[in-house]
């Protein structure tokens, strides 16, 4: 074995330590801690390259790699929290409740700051980073290798050798529609955002693709426009004018619901006697404050968040990480505003 870091008055690292035992760093932390599965040879092997080396673990790194002390960036564009803080508490829960350290930086869409905030970060020899975001679509990479593992979470990365971890959007509007037949509602509306946006496109394909297996369509044709209540007032008058039968309406969030219960209700359709209403995201504000309270698609957040960080956790202990997207499967949360009448 060779000492040589340490003849050099260099700090010994956990990588010296595994090149002198003739195993992946990984295998040399796990030894060091006394988890995960190995011959007792290498073990040992382990244990006296460290020895002979006089190798000190940062406390820090000892902490992480032990499963007590973590200290991770979080990058995000979503200033108003509404998607990032869920996707930050799940991976919260994975990092280890009250041992984590995150560092969140909001970027507000600038390219220029959000460099400057990665190399911030990297400043603060945080082990991680994790990019969360508002919106699906795909993103550019923060950079090609960075001395740290980067997981994106709520959002992709354009580079398909990063691990990017998004709602199951095609999935969700699938779980609406076979609800809202099985509640035997047969005339399937759908107001939904922007068709720039893949979250809208996905929800509605996941919509028109269960209706079609059941030989219907989606009555008065899909409605894009914002992502707010007053499109839903709006969405749900032309909606009530081309397909004045609708019995159901599935919308592409709960805000839209929101507005889309109002019109209903001024309109004299009950909710859910008249016309079954569903909404998207599982955003308890809107939710639980609709008139009548809504079923919803629960895109999972906080497991996006979880997964996120078991995958960084796998990459900062030195295992081989996934690449490509991972796609987390939604929940439908139920309610009264879909309930049999």
């Amino acid at each position: 074995m060779s000492n040589s870091a340490h003849e050099t008055g260099r700090t010994v690292t956990i990588r010296d330590v595994a090149a002198a035992a003739g195993v992946s760093i990984g295998t040399a932390s796990k030894a060091l801690n006394g988890v995960g599965r190995m011959r007792e040879e290498t073990r040992a092997r382990v244990m006296a390259a460290a020895e002979e080396l006089e190798f000190r673990p940062n406390p820090l790194a000892q902490g992480l790699l032990a499963g007590r002390t973590y200290t991770v960036g979080l990058v995000t564009c979503d200033s108003f929290g509404r998607f990032s803080i869920p996707v930050m508490l799940g991976a919260e829960d994975a990092l280890g409740a009250g041992q984590v350290s995150v560092f969140m930086c909001d970027t507000r869409d600038d390219p220029i700051r959000e460099h400057h905030y990665v190399e911030r970060l990297l400043a603060r020899r945080v082990e991680g980073i994790i990019v969360t975001g508002r919106r699906t679509e795909p993103r550019p990479s923060i950079g090609r290798d960075l001395p740290v593992p980067v997981v994106y979470a709520m959002t992709q990365s354009q580079d398909e050798s990063d691990l990017s971890i998004i709602p199951d959007d095609e999935g969700g509007g699938a779980l609406a529609a076979r609800h809202l037949l099985a509640t035997g509602r047969t005339r399937v509306g759908h107001v939904t955002g922007p068709q720039g946006f893949q979250a809208a496109r996905r929800r509605a394909a996941g919509l028109t693709g269960v209706l079609s297996e059941a030989g219907l369509r989606v009555a008065g044709d899909v409605l894009h426009g914002d992502w707010s209540e007053e499109w839903g007032r709006q969405g749900a008058d032309i909606l009530l004018h081309a397909a004045p039968d609708v019995d159901a309406i599935f919308c592409g969030s709960d805000q839209i619901a929101r507005g889309v219960a109002e019109t209903l209700r001024e309109r004299g359709r009950r909710v859910p006697e008249d016309v079954a209403l569903v909404g998207f995201d599982n955003w308890e504000p809107m939710a639980l404050g609709c008139r009548t309270p809504l079923t919803t698609v629960d895109m999972n957040l906080g497991e996006i968040g979880r997964a996120a960080a078991a995958h960084l956790l796998d990459a900062i202990a030195g295992e081989p990480t996934r690449s490509g997207v991972l796609t987390v499967p939604a929940t439908l949360v139920l309610r009264e505003s879909t309930r049999r009448g």
